[in-house]
Parts: structure tokens; sequence; C-alpha cells
């Protein structure tokens, strides 16, 4: 039976306020289709013009059977490669060719790709807040639930909500924070929480690249008597031969790879063994085909995965992240955000959180579907985000 590509649409949707992206691959073949996640929440128009004017061209008449070739072919067929929008667009083709493979298989992906090294994976939840007894209450209801890892942070990304020095005379608005107040009231955060939770609890925190290199080498020296989980984007992408100097300064476990987009940005941090956890978006770096092939990389070099996943990942995105967990081996933890029934309406099939761990179903595929009337009641806001206009004290432009 030869099944051809007829149709590829970008479907638009913020059930919870944040601009999700999702591919719909329609075949010749009567209600067989595949779903992907294609979500750069901040540019998601770009990425769903390039879907429906670039993508369908491409692959329209092409055999769904032959996904590494169509993404070999989608790589290059703009020349230029490897940038987050037509990463996400190929990602979004990617997943739901995936999803299709499964469908006609009649088995879910982690059966598809050998079967379950485990029947779940373990999750790690957000406590923020604007006090020490309001991330520790939230603490105390996460572990409660049963949750295990728990990330801390205080005051949102290098603690912006909290108190600030005054700026100069006429600078310009921005999301405004103070690296120096910052590092000061994480290692407090980090103390209190260990005074009053102990060590039975995983933490860990997200420096979101926000500190010159050899401060968040400090920061993280800092940090090691309070036994973290893994400290998260310490460094940004442009910075990483700093890696070095970090390993031959901590022992606290790093995790890295949000914003990465190239291969090249994290094969040497693999090959010299500089990270413990890899922590891409999916979508950004083309989907599920490199991101396996990025799982099997990382486990030859004793490195775990940590796929990138708030809410900015759709659903969809999140249960490819599950099958990718479930069947391999070096799996390390799965990021989790609450999704509310506006969500679970409009994505039918959701993974499920029980405690500290997520199940997936075993429908064929990714298991997961869209209710596209549901969808459209949720249109996505054009507005530009503004917590990227991050700035120091005195008004400088700083990494978000």
């Amino acid at each position: 039976m030869s099944v051809k590509i007829e149709r590829v649409r970008a479907i638009c949707t913020a059930p919870e306020g944040i601009a999700l992206v999702v591919v719909k691959i329609e075949t010749n073949q009567p209600g067989l289709y595949g779903l992907g996640c294609a979500t750069y929440t901040q540019r998601f128009l770009t990425v769903a013009h390039a879907i429906e004017n670039y993508m369908e061209p491409l692959l329209k008449g092409k055999e769904v059977s032959n996904i590494e070739d169509i993404w070999q072919m989608a790589m290059v067929s703009p020349y230029w490669r490897n940038s987050p929008v037509l990463n996400n667009a190929l990602s979004g083709v990617d997943m739901a060719l995936w999803d299709i493979k499964g469908k006609l298989a009649n088995m879910p992906l982690y059966d598809l790709w050998g079967g379950k090294v485990r029947e779940a994976a373990r999750v790690y939840r957000h406590a923020d807040g604007g006090s020490l007894e309001e991330v520790g209450d939230r603490v105390q209801a996460y572990m409660e639930q049963g949750v295990q890892v728990i990330r801390l942070q205080y005051g949102g990304y290098g603690g912006r909500n909290v108190e600030l020095p005054a700026r100069p005379d006429g600078a310009i608005e921005g999301a405004y924070y103070d690296p120096l107040a910052y590092q000061l009231n994480t290692v407090k955060l980090f103390e209190a929480m260990r005074e009053r939770f102990g060590f039975n609890v995983e933490f860990c925190h997200d420096m979101h690249e926000r500190l010159e290199p050899i401060e968040a080498i400090r920061l993280a020296k800092e940090l090691e008597p309070y036994r973290l989980f893994f400290l998260e984007d310490a460094l940004a992408p442009e910075q990483v031969d700093w890696f070095r100097h970090m390993r031959q300064q901590t022992h606290t476990p790093i995790a890295m790879g949000e914003l990465f987009t190239h291969p090249q940005e994290w094969i040497n941090l693999i090959s010299e063994r500089l990270i413990d956890f890899i922590r891409v978006h999916i979508s950004a770096i083309g989907g599920i085909t490199p991101a396996r092939k990025l799982a099997i990389l990382c486990e030859a070099f004793s490195i775990r995965t940590a796929w990138h996943g708030p809410g900015d990942v759709s659903p969809i995105g999140h249960a490819a992240n599950m099958h990718l967990n479930l069947t391999a081996w070096n799996f390390g933890i799965q990021e989790w955000s609450h999704w509310s029934e506006k969500s679970q309406t409009v994505f039918p099939g959701c993974p499920v959180l029980k405690g500290g761990y997520v199940y997936v179903n075993d429908k064929p595929g990714l298991g997961i579907d869209i209710n596209e009337e549901e969808a459209k009641k949720y249109p996505c806001s054009e507005e530009l985000p503004t917590w990227t206009n991050a700035r120091r004290p005195d008004g400088t432009l700083a990494r978000p």
C-alpha cells in the first residue's frame, strides 16, 4: 500500500494562553493523519508560514514511510540550515510522520523503537515565589503529591521580581534584574529549603544564562553544599567553552541545551563529558529523528536526557518527549507543566501525571489527537514577549 502525503497544515492554538503550533499531515488514505509539535512560541506565526508555504509544496506526494530521507531533504532544502524557525517547522513534520508510522504499524512509538525500559518517567515541577516561605509552601505541596524532584526559583529568572537598585535616568523599559542580588538570594533559597526539608528531596535550579561565566562558576561552587540534582543553563550557548573551566571548579551536576539548535553546540560538551544532562527543546533541533540520535550519542558518554518540557511545548511535544523517555536507557528526568481541562479537551490523549511520574497510553503512534473545533476557541496572541527584554540595573541588555 502506497501512503503519500496529501496536505501539510499548521494549527495554532493557545488553551493556556501560550502560543502552540501543531502540524497535521493528511495522507491519501482516508482518516489516516499524523500530528507533530512545531512550537516556537516567540515567533509562532513565522513557523506556521514556513510550514504551509514551504513544507507543504516540498512534501506533497512524498511517501510517508521515508522519514529519514524526508528529514534530510527538508533540512537542506532552504540551503541555510539549523535555524529555530525552520527546525521547528521540520520538527512538526517529523513528529507527524512518526505518528503515522506508529499508526500504520498499529504500535505505540515506544514499542516501535524497541519497547519500554521503564513504565513511567520521573518528572520535576517548578516551585517559585516572592518569598522563601512561599517557595517552601509550594515545595511542601509538591512533596505531598509525590513529586521527588523540584526546581527552586526565587522571584523568577534572575530574581527579577525582587527589589532592584534604582535605574539611571532615561533607562529603557525592560525586565530588570540584579545579578548580585540574584546570586546571594539563590544561596539563601537553597540554604532555607535544605534546612526546612533536609536531603530526602531532590532540588534543581535554572540560572537561565543570567550571569557572566565567572559569576556562574562561583554560584555553582557556592551551591555545592546543598547537593543539587542539576544546575540548568548556567551559561549561554555562545559561552559553552567556559564549561571546561566550570567542570574543573565544581562537582555540581550541569544541565544544558534549552536554546541549542545546531549539533556543533552539543557535540564537544558531550564528547568531553562537560555536562551531565542534555536539555534540548526537541522541536528546536528538528524533531524526533535527531533527538533519538542525540540520546544515543549521550548514552555512550553517560550523559542523561532531560528534554525541555514547559508550557511552550505542546501536549503533542510532551507525548513525543515521553515516548523517548520510555525507550532511552539514559533517561534522567522530565520537566513537567500543568494542563488545565481546556488543554485536555483540545488534545485528547494527553500523557497523565500520577504522583511524581508521567504515563502515556498504549494507542498507536504518539497516542494523542487534536480537536480542531476546540482549538479554534483559543486563538494565539500576536503580542511580542516582554520577559526576553532582560536588563541589568544600569540598563544594559542581557541574555534572557
